[in-house]
């Protein structure tokens, strides 16, 4: 592809996208022709449709911009899920907006490696001024600050990865240090309840901590951990004489939106020397919002802490910001420095690698899209698309609850809520199906304390109170 050739294709791709996500109407009164709008949420395909739409084998001559996006065009997009449509309700919101995607094409397009400040110093310093923006608009602890003494904050690729992350810092710190050598977890012992995330499992598991050290601490009436039950949990494992090291606790966890009590889980954890994570993926940037601060309530006593722009913000996947109080406890666990590696930057101490903050070696410059979206949506734009979320989340349950049919299951202080038919299990799950197969809107399932739930997360950009209200008028005719 010559340069000339990769301009025009530019400006057709990003014309493709544009028309995908634009869901306002036209002249005629409805959306452009190419709108995710105007399809189905999900696909109406079955496994290996798309495979078998496509050639077995790799062409051996070159083809052209145009065949691609023929394709694109054919199989593509009528077998993707849309998460960006107007009736996304499941799940959580996975938004994009056009700066961040302007950002990830110039991150792209520059081909940097940011996994040390040498390798690309720009890549590494917007990363920690990005971090440091967000502890500002979020109301963070200071302890978070690039320019504390113990802390500081890092992009991840994901919530499941800062956990694996968090989980390795704690391993380090209770062993001191020994594990690198030994490789020794025996007797660690980690508490979270059952509304925690699979990450955290998924990353005992990878750390060696076997699933049987892993305590499930009861819950209370609103699915939030019990710090009493916590406390006796701990106990008993500390007169059989093993080593409490790692608790989770939830600020918006994704089944139930419940918010841990991490100011009583936080003192806990300082008075045995356990490390405390809080996991705010989809609810924390709900703190830009000045009135929704309350969401980081005890995050003061946390070791670690994180959340995801590339939900509820706007900032296209993958972005989750990660900050630790503990810094030298997440080196101790991650840095491993070669010859090759080696710089005189980084041995002075006066910059930072990125790389042994995270899994992998390499890494795109994330920041960018951050970056960009910040300045060129602004925050007021952020803080505006939430508080609308809200209140169409709390009006939807004023109108649950005046149907007789429905009850609301758990607390809804955002964008979540849970609702169940009040005739049982199989109603509501036949609900679900029912008003999924309608393709105007989707809707995921998940079980409290045995009960299964339907789950309406609002949260897409896209998403309008006339769709609220569709999803709404949909369950009705489907219970």
């Amino acid at each position: 592809m010559t340069p000339e050739e990769f301009r025009r294709a530019g400006h057709e791709l990003i014309d493709f996208i544009a028309d995908h996500l634009d869901t306002s109407a036209g002249a005629d009164g409805a959306p452009n022709e190419r709108s995710v709008s105007r399809r189905p949420v999900q696909p109406t395909v079955a496994p290996g449709d798309v495979r078998a739409a496509l050639p077995e084998h790799p062409p051996t001559e070159r083809e052209t911009f145009d065949a691609v996006m023929a394709d694109v065009e054919r199989v593509i997009v009528p077998g993707i899920t849309n998460w960006q449509h107007p009736g996304w309700f499941a799940y959580f919101p996975a938004n994009v907006s056009y700066p961040s995607i302007l950002g990830e094409l110039l991150s792209a397009g520059l081909g940097v490696q940011g996994m040390s400040w040498v390798t690309s110093p720009a890549c590494t310093e917007v990363e920690t001024l990005m971090l440091d923006w967000m502890q500002e608009l979020l109301g963070l602890p200071e302890s978070f600050r690039s320019t504390s003494d113990t802390g500081g904050g890092v992009i991840q690729g994901s919530a499941s990865e800062a956990t694996l992350v968090a989980i390795l810092s704690a391993r380090h710190r209770a062993t001191n240090g020994a594990v690198n050598a030994g490789g020794d977890t025996t007797g660690l012992v980690a508490y979270a309840t059952s509304q925690s995330h699979s990450s955290i499992e998924k990353g005992l598991r990878i750390a060696g901590i076997g699933t049987d050290r892993m305590r499930t601490v009861p819950h209370d009436e609103q699915f939030a951990m019990r710090p009493d039950a916590l406390r006796e949990m701990i106990a008993a494992d500390l007169a059989a004489g093993l080593v409490p090291f790692f608790v989770n606790a939830n600020h918006g966890s994704t089944s139930s939106m419940a918010f841990d009590p991490s100011a009583e889980i936080g003192t806990i954890c300082r008075e045995h020397g356990i490390w405390f994570h809080v996991d705010g993926a989809m609810a924390g940037i709900a703190a830009l919002v000045p009135e929704y601060r309350w969401v980081n309530s005890g995050i003061e006593l946390a070791d670690s802490y994180c959340t995801n722009p590339h939900k509820w913000m706007g900032v296209n996947f993958d972005c989750t910001t990660y900050w630790t109080g503990d810094r030298a406890s997440l080196l101790g666990a991650l840095s491993i420095l070669p010859d090759y590696l080696r710089s005189a930057a980084a041995e002075s101490g006066a910059v930072i690698d990125y790389r042994d903050w995270q899994i992998p070696l390499g890494r795109r410059f994330r920041a960018l899209k951050l970056w960009f979206t910040i300045r060129m949506d602004g925050v007021d734009a952020f803080r505006e698309r939430i508080r609308r979320d809200v209140q169409l989340t709390q009006s939807l349950a004023t109108a649950a609850r005046a149907d007789h049919r429905f009850e609301v299951v758990a607390p809804h202080p955002l964008n979540l809520l849970c609702l169940a038919a009040r005739a049982g299990n199989e109603t509501t799950d036949a609900l679900i199906e029912r008003a999924n197969a309608s393709g105007t809107a989707l809707f995921t399932r998940t079980v409290l304390d045995g009960r299964s739930v339907l789950r309406i997360s609002i949260g897409s950009h896209t998403t309008r109170s006339e769709h609220v209200d569709a999803a709404w008028e949909l369950l009705q005719r489907s219970v």
